[in-house]
């Protein structure tokens, strides 16, 4: 797949030097941004160091995104965020031993935010692997979507609704609005997010550090991010930047994909079907685009014909389904439950327990069912607090109207019958 990409980086309004780091490999597809913390220029030592050691690190194991990238069914997603791990791991350690052995660089650090982009033709994936308060943007038909959550304890603040994000200038706490809660080399190990998603014909991605976004709105970096001419991207950003007023070291690297893959259009199609059906779904309204592609990173698809059982009544339950084509028929024996189509889900109590199927389910018409097992369903909840959160709290929602409803069905029914015990008795009075 044809890829553009170019970057820039500019001291900004306020700062004497710049701290901000950024690196492009080519031949890994490896895209880097890091914006350095510390007294006495170790700030930009700290990000010189970071993007430099992530890139050795990288080619150290680059047994691995070559396999990935051969279409190997050894190597999966999982291992390559693995990889990145690991890079910015030695990346972190590196800078910590030099800052603990030379006393003017002690507690520098920086932030690290970094894109690679790796997989067969047709099924290229990207990966990201994040530290502290630079971001990663995508750009996809039209829509910007965030992919990194800053490590800032300005958006922890908002995170626990103690301020919201347009009060920050005015609140006490805007003193530290500059301030991470996780940097690279500040101590020996640190924290890393990883993140993979299909990565599209047509997509945009900007990484930048926090010199540039504070100065933009989603809609905004769309119109930027959409510029014919990838090469003036970030220097057009930068500028608007310093306009209005470089509070900092300002970097973007700007990288696109090129639209003309015929033979991807199925699987992005289908990408985006998913996350359509997926975002429609009452359990996952609430998730974040991000968050919507980790779901749907864990889900599998499962192609159903006419007549086909998907489970039977009194199986033990151990995943949801999600149509995304087709209609599934509920049923318990003879009698028909429920007649289900496009962007419904049924099962979803084997994501809490092992009861067993209280009904049959079977596919009336050829579809396609997205399977979402319980146990990698506890993994995302295990892993990311945040996201497990607005899980559980849409499943008690989605649990407590079937039960207002079966509540209803039942009054109603009861309604019914008592009706016609009355009517019964008036004809035995008569």
């Amino acid at each position: 797949m044809e890829l553009r990409y170019w970057a820039a980086t500019d001291v900004g309004r306020q700062r004497d030097h710049n701290e901000d780091n950024f690196l492009i490999d080519k031949k890994l597809q490896l895209f880097v941004v890091a914006d350095g913390m510390g007294g006495h220029a170790s700030g930009e030592v700290a990000s010189s160091m970071a993007v430099h050691e992530v890139r050795d690190a990288l080619r150290e194991r680059r047994s691995v995104v070559e396999g990935f990238d051969a279409g190997d069914p050894s190597i999966s997603a999982p291992q390559v965020l693995r990889v990145l791990e690991q890079a910015v791991q030695q990346a972190c350690s590196a800078i910590n031993r030099r800052a603990q052995s030379e006393p003017e660089k002690r507690g520098m650090g920086t932030t690290c935010s970094l894109l690679l982009l790796a997989g067969p033709p047709g099924k290229l994936r990207g990966f990201i692997a994040h530290v502290g308060d630079s971001r990663a943007y995508l750009l996809r038909k039209g829509h910007v979507h965030q992919l990194t959550e800053d490590h800032s304890l300005m958006n922890e603040l908002i995170r626990r609704g103690k301020i919201k994000r347009e009060d920050i200038e005015s609140s006490p706490y805007s003193q530290y609005k500059n301030a991470v809660t996780r940097a690279v080399g500040v101590y020996e190990s640190v924290e890393v997010d990883t993140f993979d998603f299909d990565a599209l014909p047509g997509d945009s991605y900007l990484l930048c550090s926090d010199g540039l976004y504070p100065y933009f709105s989603e809609e905004e970096f769309g119109e930027f991010l959409g510029d014919e001419d990838v090469n003036e991207i970030p220097k057009r950003l930068i500028d608007k930047a310093n306009e209005g007023g470089g509070h900092d070291n300002i970097t973007a690297i700007c990288v696109r994909l090129a639209d003309t893959e015929a033979a991807a259009e199925g699987h992005a199609e289908d990408v985006a079907l998913k996350l359509e059906v997926l975002k429609g779904m009452p359990l996952f309204k609430h998730l974040s685009y991000m968050e919507l592609v980790r779901v749907m990173n864990i889900t599998s698809a499962l192609e159903v014909s006419a007549g086909e059982r998907i489970f039977r009544e009194g199986e033990a339950g151990e995943q949801m389904f999600v149509i995304l084509k087709g209609k599934v028929r509920l049923h318990k024996g003879d009698t028909t439950i429920a007649s289900l189509g496009k962007g419904a889900h049924f099962g979803e109590m084997a994501l809490v327990d092992r009861s067993p199927r209280s009904l049959c389910a079977e596919a009336e018409e050829p579809g396609r069912l997205l399977s979402l097992r319980r146990q990698d369903f506890y993994e995302v909840v295990r892993k990311e607090p945040q996201t497990s959160v607005k899980l559980l709290w849409s499943f008690v929602q989605v649990l407590a109207e079937r039960l207002r409803k079966t509540t209803a069905d039942l009054s109603g029914a009861r309604a019914a019958v008592l009706a016609e015990d009355m009517s019964d008795e008036v004809l035995f009075d008569e």
